[in-house]
């Protein structure tokens, strides 16, 4: 599983991380644990395979805001027993 951070410049409210978390569900089919926050201007989900990251930043592009970075890093799920 790999874990995906963007770092989003022009969330300013609820609505916003809402615009993000939807366009995030649309093109990355396998998102899980998608949130974002307008204070933080981040937002992260979780996915089984690499997501094509160049599509996902100007999907993001077309709703009217901007990614500053994003970062993919393996993710390891913790479990109760591990």
């Amino acid at each position: 599983m790999y874990r995906v951070t963007m770092k989003i410049e022009g969330m300013m409210c609820g609505m916003c991380e809402a615009h993000i978390n939807d366009v995030i569900r649309r093109n990355i089919k396998d998102a899980k644990k998608v949130s974002s926050s307008h204070k933080k201007g981040e937002s992260l989900f979780i996915c089984e395979n690499i997501p094509d990251l160049k599509i996902l930043k100007e999907k993001i592009k077309e709703t009217g805001y901007e990614v500053r970075d994003i970062s993919c890093e393996t993710y390891e799920k913790r479990g109760l027993f591990k």
